[in-house]
């Protein structure tokens, strides 16, 4: 990795954590980001767009900043045509490991943030493959499952205080609480079939 990439993702694992009230607007902001990501980039290339994370679970706080989990064709072509269309909008573009620091698999990161340099969009664009739509497993089990939501909600809004700007400790903190619902979610949602 070299030396200007490392301090940008130094930058922005450094940035403030803001754990806020659930916004009635969050879904409305995931609606207009995806359809200009329809109206913007490749039809070839761009297929299903999915809101997930807490901003996807009414009544959930968060991190105001919309997820967005975005099949593609090829991450190939993903690095040709899309990320060229996207920094020319703004937006900042990473290639990132999908679990951990280092390996395997990867997938493009784009962030997108307001005029005052907040965040505003985390956009992660997978194959169809990836590992990362269980994403949608948690999502929905929250959804469905209001304690859980409730126990996931305490334990962020903990950790924000407790690493108020250190994103990596922040994410470590939630990563043995979303393992282990994802897992009973996706046996949940598998034996309804």
């Amino acid at each position: 990795m070299d030396d200007k990439l490392k301090e940008r993702i130094e930058e922005l694992v450094r940035e403030k954590i803001a754990v806020v009230p659930y916004n009635p607007a969050w879904p409305k902001l995931f609606e207009d980001e995806a359809a200009f990501l329809r109206r913007k980039l490749p039809q070839s290339i761009i297929r299903r767009i999915e809101h997930f994370g807490s901003t996807a679970v009414t009544c959930l706080s968060a991190k105001p900043i919309i997820d967005i989990l975005a099949e593609v064709s090829s991450l190939e072509e993903t690095k040709k045509q899309i990320v060229p269309i996207l920094e020319a909008e703004g937006y900042e573009y990473f290639w990132r490991p999908a679990f951990g620091d280092d390996g395997p698999p990867f997938y493009a990161w784009f962030i997108k943030r307001n005029s005052e340099g907040q965040r505003t969009h985390h956009i992660h664009m997978v194959e169809a493959d990836s590992e990362l739509w269980d994403r949608l497993y948690f999502r929905d089990y929250l959804l469905q499952f209001p304690t859980e939501a409730k126990c996931y909600d305490e334990l962020k809004r903990k950790l924000s205080e407790e690493y108020p700007i250190d994103r990596v400790k922040y994410t470590e903190g939630k990563s043995g609480f979303i393992l282990s619902v994802t897992k009973k979610a996706k046996e949940y949602y598998e034996s309804q079939n």
